[in-house]
């Protein structure tokens, strides 16, 4: 099983990002995953993460929810 961390930026007000990836993987994959976290940050940080290998980078890529369940998907196949 997959465990997937979203680690956002609190003092930025990332929570709501957080929170419709999160709702994304749930919705596409629910028993597919052992368990996806929120993890509090700071530091402008928006980050998505499987078993512990970067999926999403905000200072890399362009934040798009559709694109971070591809990514995902790729780590479940």
């Amino acid at each position: 099983m997959t465990d997937v961390e979203i680690e956002y930026c609190v003092p930025c007000g990332f929570l709501d990002r957080a929170e419709a990836i999160q709702h994304a993987l749930l919705t596409s994959f629910g028993d597919d995953l052992d368990r996806v976290a929120l993890v509090t940050g700071d530091h402008g940080v928006l980050e998505v993460r499987v078993d512990g290998q970067v999926v999403f980078e905000k200072e890399e890529d362009e934040y798009d929810v559709d694109g971070i369940v591809r990514e995902v998907r790729g780590y479940l196949d």
